[in-house]
């Protein structure tokens, strides 16, 4: 048993190497990665013959997730072509005028907002397309604009459709609903650290150009945002607030865990897309219209669920946890949540979100698995940093570049001025899970 066990331990490691090089490199896309690579080390394993159960089980561990991050994607996009934020942010904007505390402070609220629908790059568009006039005009830092996006961006990146937490709960085959509802009260103390900093760096703004005067008219219309809203065909403005008391329903049965996630967001979508777009033809456009944007995530699930099925049922991961274990101090063991979290941005800087979610956290959540703490556990506290910290600073992850290109600012200098205020999201936010309970110390 000991020398199939070291068999196992040796290709488990080769099996996660092969898959990180491939990713690191760029050689394969990361969906091919993952099926090539699960291929590959089943045969090379010599579990040809088991294979594809052990595939299918996987695909089958991962489909919620798939299943919620589709209905997800699918109503927040639909709120945003009904144009539901469009007031909201025109009351925004016309309320900052020339007062650079306000206009930082308005940054960080609008992207939050925009943030709802999971998609960073989106979120990049729409919030600097609407703001960059305003620093200009008044010759704000774009610094501080870059900053401030990322920093709201970062914390909702953790929402159960975006990302990270997706890529999380598919690589350690838990519940979306078991990592995402203990980190809401986490989030918002992230979302308050975030206004704190958007005070702290527009008052600065502030005592550096003082008020001035703003003589444009900013109208819902400008920019990205209403580009997008305007050629998307939109329900009727009397469905406004039916839009709002929805969208605010759904939030609360979530929390309240009424009914699995998936139910909730399939529900909520089925009702919002009857209500506002009665035609069944419209209603197909719409289905079709956010089509690109779950195709790629769940396409991406369903592949790392055949890698993840492939590297548990052969017991490789918990070959490799075993190995692993003997060398970690026990006194180390038992605090691997907080070490994770604290070291989960120094990660964003060497793997990709792809790769660390998928290739280092299973290791890490089975042996933290030997020390009694549960696999959730190891998946938050990698959010804590990774998600929240790591998504605006890593040069690995594209949205990043788009954020800076948006800005027109340096990708070295981004990262020198909002390294700070992004450690300290981490910072707050780990001192927050461990109050909560949401990891332990």
């Amino acid at each position: 048993m000991k020398g199939v066990l070291n068999m196992l331990t040796i290709l488990g490691f080769c099996m996660i190497l092969t898959f990180l090089v491939l990713v690191i490199t760029k050689r394969l896309s990361v969906v091919v990665a993952f099926i090539f690579t699960a291929i590959a080390f089943g045969l090379i394993g010599g579990f040809a013959s088991e294979m594809g159960d052990m595939m299918v089980a996987g695909i089958l561990k991962v489909t919620p997730t798939a299943v919620m991050i589709v209905f997800a994607i699918l109503y927040f996009g639909l709120m945003i072509d009904v144009g539901l934020f469009e007031p909201m942010i025109a009351k925004i904007l016309s309320f900052v005028k020339g007062d650079p505390l306000k206009v930082v402070m308005a940054t960080a609220i609008i992207t939050i907002l925009v943030g709802l629908d999971g998609d960073g790059s989106s979120t990049f568009m729409i919030t600097v397309s609407a703001m960059l006039p305003l620093y200009i005009k008044l010759g704000m830092n774009r610094l501080v604009l870059a900053c401030v996006v990322g920093l709201a961006a970062g914390v909702m990146n953790m929402i159960p459709w975006g990302g990270p937490l997706v890529r999380a709960a598919a690589s350690l085959q838990v519940e979306v609903s078991e990592l995402f509802i203990p980190l809401i009260p986490v989030m918002v103390c992230g979302l308050l650290w975030t206004l704190f900093s958007a005070y702290v760096l527009g008052k600065k703004e502030r005592e550096r150009l003082g008020v001035g005067s703003l003589e444009t008219n900013m109208q819902p219309g400008m920019g990205e945002q209403a580009a997008a809203v305007e050629t998307a065909p939109q329900g009727t403005s009397r469905l406004f607030w039916f839009n709002w008391f929805l969208t605010i329903l759904l939030m609360v049965l979530l929390v309240m865990e009424v009914l699995p996630i998936q139910i909730l967001f399939a529900s909520a979508f089925a009702i919002a897309l009857f209500v506002n777009f009665p035609n069944p033809k419209e209603q197909q456009e719409r289905i079709l219209s956010h089509a690109n944007s779950f195709v790629m995530i769940c396409t991406l699930i369903f592949a790392a669920g055949i890698f993840t099925g492939v590297f548990t049922e052969t017991k490789m991961m918990d070959s490799m946890a075993a190995s692993i274990v003997t060398v970690i101090p026990e006194w180390l063991g038992a605090h691997l949540p907080l070490v994770v979290a604290l070291t989960s941005i120094p990660m964003g800087f060497i793997f990709s979100p792809d790769a660390y979610y998928f290739g280092i956290l299973p290791i890490i959540s089975e042996t933290a698995s030997n020390f009694g703490i549960a696999p959730v556990e190891i998946g938050r506290a990698a959010l804590l940093g990774h998600s929240t910290a790591g998504f605006p600073l890593s040069p690995l992850v594209p949205a990043t570049f788009i954020l800076i290109g948006l800005v027109g600012v340096d990708f070295g200098d981004h990262q020198k001025f909002l390294f700070k205020w992004a450690f300290g999201t981490t910072i707050i936010m780990t001192i927050a899970a461990i109050t909560f309970g949401v990891i332990t110390l």
